[in-house]
């Protein structure tokens, strides 16, 4: 008998404070943080510890985590390489370069808007859209 771990009460507490926004960039990823950094004032750093590692076709793959953290608020922000070796972390989103989860405090709709607009003015930057959970199919590819 093979037991299967039930990840959808896991994918809904890990959501339920989250945002995503998918963002379409064909950069090398530590030219996309360092923009992101310099524009924001941020600190995005990949994080080791939190690497997705998928195994697909008797293959390993391992997808990159930056992860940003706001001193001033319990909010984090975690950006997602979406593609490594010809196989994607979101493959229903095989279109986007990379994935930006924000986790924690409320975030309010006009920091939204200031960051979506901010990512849009970087170089290479050709799309960022704001991605639903109803859209996402294999959002536990996300959890780490």
């Amino acid at each position: 008998m093979k037991l299967k771990l039930d990840v959808s009460e896991m994918t809904e507490d890990f959501f339920g404070d989250a945002h995503l926004l998918g963002i379409v960039a064909p950069v090398r990823d530590y030219q996309f943080c360092w923009n992101l950094n310099k524009q924001f004032r941020f600190s995005f750093r990949v994080n080791i510890g939190l690497e997705i590692q998928l195994n697909k076709k008797n293959r390993n793959y391992f997808f990159p985590v930056y992860e940003h953290k706001e001193p001033q608020f319990f909010r984090n922000h975690y950006l997602y390489k979406n593609h490594h070796d010809g196989e994607f972390l979101l493959p229903e989103f095989r279109h986007l370069d990379f994935l930006w989860l924000i986790k924690g405090d409320d975030v309010p709709t006009e920091l939204l808007a200031a960051l979506k607009e901010g990512i849009r003015t970087l170089p290479g930057v050709q799309l960022v859209v704001e991605l639903t959970n109803e859209k996402i199919k294999n959002k536990e590819h996300l959890i780490f």
